[in-house]
């Protein structure tokens, strides 16, 4: 895979202009183009700019509406109502995640639930940018049903993203950003086209048979991570961002692969919190200094990797992207300059 390395600024700009003249407001595009960059900056590429053109490809067929004005609604001082009304994924992230600082400013916890959404990248971003004002964040969202119910052979539930974020005052924040699933469909199709088995665990065929055939695994469903640990985080998720949120849930959300053309109306949750409110900013900085480093410091199994906190390589990734550049796939920034000019 060739790879290409172009300065924050101008990633930014194409991003921001070929989300635009797929039909978003220059000020929405924008803030999509932040969430996605910052993805591709993290080293999240299967949600950063790679998916410009899946997001303009289903405004083309109707299934996002690209001028979606995204509605807030204050329910009380610290909990706000987000309808997306179909826009696309980031945009409407970016809306509940500001309606969440805002009432945690304001009250010390905020939380605003979405609907009418979309894939709305990864969780990283979201929680990066609450954490760089001081926010301590809880944030998910559901998915089309990939993994069946715990002893099921059915899929009735999403790999659903979960992230929690605590910001660093003076340092790097630790950042978790994960999926329910022990792997992703990705990391399948990428060992089917190379033609290798998948590691045991993964996967289950239809008839709900764990399996390492990669064919029959991307026929059946994925497991989840934990075995019913993760099947009932996956679904307490879905409880809270789909149910809760007023979206669809479960299997009511339409896969946007296999439908295109249908909204998904997908769920998110945003709750943070104000650090500022608890502590002042040198208390968070030397107990998250002592936190972090009671963690690295634990003697490595194996010299050469070295024990991290969660986040850690991912802000490694994110200040390299600052000095040096982002490092994207050059297919995907040739997609992306095609509509932007």
């Amino acid at each position: 895979m060739t790879e290409t390395t172009i300065p924050e600024s101008e990633l930014l700009d194409l991003t921001t202009r070929a989300l635009h003249s797929g039909g978003m407001r220059e000020e929405d595009a924008a803030q999509t183009a932040r969430v996605l960059v910052l993805a591709d900056m993290f080293g999240v590429r299967t949600h950063g700019i790679s998916r410009v053109a899946q997001y303009l490809g289903r405004v083309r067929v109707g299934g996002i509406d690209a001028r979606a004005e995204v509605q807030v609604a204050r329910m009380a001082p610290g909990l706000s109502m987000v309808d997306g009304r179909n826009g696309i994924g980031p945009l409407v992230g970016m809306h509940a995640l500001e309606a969440a600082m805002q009432s945690a400013r304001e009250v010390g916890i905020g939380a605003a639930f979405a609907r009418g959404s979309n894939h709305f990248g990864p969780i990283l971003p979201y929680s990066f940018l609450a954490a760089q004002q001081g926010f301590a964040s809880i944030i998910a969202s559901n998915a089309t049903t990939t993994i069946a119910p715990w002893g099921g052979k059915d899929t009735r539930v999403g790999n659903n993203p979960m992230g929690i974020g605590m910001p660093n005052p003076g340092g790097d924040p630790i950042l978790l950003d994960i999926a329910l699933s022990v792997a992703a469909r990705a990391k399948m199709r990428k060992l089917l086209q190379q033609g290798q088995p998948l590691p045991e665990g993964w996967a289950a065929d239809a008839d709900g048979k764990p399996t390492t055939d990669a064919k029959k695994g991307l026929e059946g469903f994925l497991l989840p991570m934990g075995g019913h640990k993760g099947y009932g985080l996956a679904v307490m998720v879905d409880l809270l961002a789909g149910l809760l949120s007023g979206a669809a849930y479960l299997t009511h959300v339409q896969a946007w692969d296999k439908n295109p053309e249908a909204a998904q109306n997908l769920g998110h949750v945003f709750i943070l919190i104000d650090t500022a409110k608890l502590h002042s900013a040198e208390w968070m900085r030397e107990r998250m200094a002592d936190f972090g480093d009671i963690l690295r410091s634990t003697p490595a199994a194996d010299p050469a990797q070295p024990v991290m906190a969660p986040g850690d390589r991912e802000m490694a990734l994110y200040a390299r992207a600052k000095r040096e550049g982002v490092t994207v796939a050059t297919a995907d920034l040739e997609a992306l300059q095609a509509p932007a000019g």
